[in-house]
């Protein structure tokens, strides 16, 4: 099992303004000095939720600079609000910067207002997903693309500079859907999700689409795909330890993200519920129910023989990675102090010879 490091800030406006990235910086040296595969950064515009990341190049290329080995990604790249060109040509610089350690997850967006970037992409957001995936991998691999320019002429144009890698590892973010999570392994691309309206046997189901998919794909050359999934993470000294330091924060991660799942969310359960409407007590009580969930089943939160079961567990299902979800609102002395344990989680599971590898 591969473990990495996924941002995604809780309260992006509370962090003094000089300290707002040492987690990301610190726990970036962390995972490059201890063998974690990779960090991602988001995507986020316009919200205090997230809203740290506007731009996973930019992070990127700062991890870039102070990293040697760990793989540097977006997690994910909102594909719609840009132009092909623009994606390819800044994550090659990042892999410039890395020595070849890029990759990105693309994904289609769901918030409304983030396209205010780009309006005319929001209607048809989804169904082109697919199609820039594979312009940017196609000029990543240094073949031209026809523009127009500002007269009106057209022009073959390709990136510069010359990324290192041939070619720039992809994976589609999908929360669950099978038509994308198919698509991408048709596509042969790589699968980022999440437990956001999925439960472990659900996320088994579409893992085994995805395989099968992957594997049925014209040109199949024996890759089987790689799955990522994120997973809330911090882990201490024993389960009840972990338990009274996360619960908080947690919750308040949970209550802030509320409106963005339930107001925004393509998700079947999620569909037309309006956050601003629920009473105070429903809400507490989905965050409650949240919380316990998401303790019990659904992240590596606890101490580190609790977090090895999910692990297994996960192993099971065909995850191929563990992107552990660590800036959830905890202080960041807390989140470097508890690295080392998830370091220690990290080595006993690499040490586990079961599995479907």
């Amino acid at each position: 099992m591969d473990f990495s490091l996924f941002y995604f800030a809780n309260d992006s406006a509370g962090e003094d303004g000089g300290n707002r990235y040492e987690l990301l910086l610190e726990g970036a040296r962390f995972a490059d000095r201890n063998g974690f595969t990779a960090v991602w950064t988001p995507e986020r515009h316009f919200h205090a939720f997230g809203g740290t990341y506007p731009n996973p190049s930019v992070t990127g290329a700062a991890l870039a600079a102070i990293t040697e080995r760990v793989k540097i990604r977006a997690g994910s790249v909102v594909a719609p609000l840009h132009h092909p060109l623009r994606i390819a040509e800044e994550w090659s610089v990042v892999d410039n910067i890395s020595g070849g350690r890029a990759g990105i997850s693309v994904a289609s967006g769901w918030h409304a207002t983030d396209f205010c970037l780009n309006p005319g992409a929001y209607e048809n957001r989804r169904a082109g997903l697919f199609d820039q995936a594979a312009q940017v991998r196609k000029l990543w691999r240094g073949e031209p693309m026809t523009v127009t320019g500002g007269t009106g002429d057209e022009a073959d144009v390709r990136i510069f500079p010359p990324p290192v890698q041939p070619e720039l590892p992809v994976w589609i973010t999908s929360g669950g859907d099978a038509r994308t999570v198919q698509e991408a392994g048709k596509g042969g691309y790589g699968l980022l999700t999440h437990l956001l309206g999925q439960d472990l046997d659900q996320l088994a189901e579409k893992i085994a689409l995805y395989r099968k998919a992957v594997a049925e794909r014209p040109g199949a050359d024996g890759w089987p795909g790689h799955v990522a999934l994120m997973v809330h993470t911090f882990l201490a000294e024993d389960d009840d330890a972990a338990r009274e330091l996360v619960r908080a924060p947690m919750s308040a991660y949970l209550r802030s993200s509320l409106g963005l799942i339930l107001g925004g969310s393509k998700l079947e359960n999620a569909r037309k519920i309006d956050p601003s409407k629920l009473r105070e007590k429903d809400i507490d009580f989905l965050v409650e129910r949240a919380f316990e969930r998401y303790y019990d089943d659904g992240g590596l939160l606890g101490g580190v023989d609790k977090c090895r079961a999910v692990v297994e567990r996960l192993r099971d299902i065909g995850v191929d990675e563990i992107a552990c979800l660590i800036d959830f609102g905890l202080p960041t002395a807390d989140v470097l102090g508890g690295l080392g344990h998830l370091d220690r989680l990290r080595r006993l599971s690499s040490d586990d010879t079961e599995g479907p590898r």
